[in-house]
């Protein structure tokens, strides 16, 4: 068993506050967006034994199939989508062998995983994930009453379905659509909001997007994509291929360990339009809600089917003296989400956590209890014969 000690990012996008007051510390002159708990080699962990003594965390576990990410979105984060294995695979190989350094903002692929993903929220957590049905694109669309929503009407209306879609957004990506253009999208959803009009808080997302992001093509984009709000305790699942961009809240995020973004608009990032839309090409990659399974009264588990990773969330109280069994597993990655918790192993040893503190479990610490007043959430990869949570499509 040992502490962690994890990386953090500084994106634009985070908050200056969120994760700095759930580490239980004041506020930060940066905004902090993301802490990395894994074995990634853009920002690994240190693992951190009794004696004081740190090494690297995959020096004790090799390289961990699974991440984990403490991400707080101050303000919306690019749209995005991630790769499948192949694509990956072949993307990395390319970049590789063109000599484009890992740290170049030309790179796109930083590894060759793929990039399936859980989000559990710590807060209330506002996201765009996955394309709507042409239907409610049109829909929304038609009362806007501008040159350019119409235009996008008029092509989805002669080409439906999810490929029309994947074209109509390429076409926004490579067409050079005016800033007035995208002005005059906005200042029809604030109008129609006014009135209190909207149709699935398309109006009103575009509205919050703007606010940050006045000028960028990615909030046209924004009217083709699903709005969701998850509550605190609550999970949802995105499939490589998926379009999405995280707009506010503070959550855990549960990933096959990757760093590979494809992005089309909201960021001054580099956009790769070629092969965004190849991703999305793929097809309809699936976008759930995710229903957990309960381990006896205490503990939730949140395990997508055929993905590298499971996270199963226990809560503890003084009702349980002596303490509750968490998952077995051969290793696994504990955060604190909440109050303060002893973890304590079969062969003695004890380690106390309080929000935000992170230790990794070994193979030997398969018969691990928790006590105290708090909750944990335990990352891990779950076993081919495990029980999986039933999956709630979105669309």
């Amino acid at each position: 068993m040992y502490r962690l000690r994890n990386g953090e990012k500084h994106y634009d996008w985070g908050s200056p506050d969120a994760i700095p007051n759930f580490l239980g510390g004041g506020s930060s002159d940066q905004p902090i967006a993301e802490v990395w708990i894994g074995t990634h080699p853009l920002s690994p962990s240190v693992a951190i034994g009794d004696d004081g003594a740190e090494v690297p965390l995959s020096d004790l576990t090799g390289d961990l199939p699974y991440m984990v990410k403490l991400l707080a979105a101050g303000r919306p984060l690019s749209l995005q989508v991630h790769p499948s294995r192949s694509m990956a695979q072949i993307g990395f190989a390319y970049e590789e062998s063109a000599g484009i350094p890992l740290d170049s903002p030309e790179r796109v692929y930083k590894d060759s995983n793929h990039k399936p993903e859980m989000v559990y929220a710590l807060s209330t957590f506002d996201s765009l994930i996955g394309f709507r049905p042409t239907a409610e694109i049109l829909r929304v669309l038609a009362p806007l009453d501008t040159p350019l929503s119409q235009r996008l009407s008029d092509d989805l209306r002669a080409d439906p379905g999810f490929a029309g879609i994947v074209r109509r957004v390429e076409w926004l990506l490579s067409e050079d659509v005016q800033t007035s253009e995208v002005h005059q999208i906005v200042e029809s959803c604030a109008r129609l909001s006014a009135l209190g009009l909207d149709i699935k808080r398309a109006y009103a997302t575009v509205t919050e997007v703007a606010r940050d992001y006045p000028d960028d093509l990615g909030v046209v984009i924004t009217l083709m994509l699903n709005r969701m709000t998850l509550q605190p305790g609550e999970a949802a699942f995105l499939e490589t291929g998926v379009m999405h961009a995280h707009l506010s809240g503070l959550c855990l995020e549960v990933m096959a360990s990757s760093d590979n973004v494809l992005r089309a608009g909201l960021t001054n990032k580099h956009i790769d339009r070629a092969g965004l839309v190849a991703c999305l090409d793929i097809g309809r990659a699936r976008i759930a809600r995710v229903t957990p399974d309960f381990v006896d009264s205490d503990t939730e588990v949140f395990s997508p089917a055929d993905v590298e990773f499971a996270l199963a969330v226990t809560q503890i109280s003084h009702a349980a003296p002596d303490g509750v069994a968490l998952v077995r597993t051969d290793g696994s990655v504990l955060i604190c989400t909440g109050g303060e918790v002893d973890v304590l192993t079969g062969s003695g040893e004890k380690l106390t956590l309080r929000r935000g503190e992170s230790l990794y479990l070994g193979p030997e610490d398969h018969s691990a209890v928790v006590k105290g007043l708090g909750e944990i959430a335990q990352a891990y990869r779950p076993e081919s014969r495990a029980v999986h949570s039933r999956l709630v499509d979105v669309v």
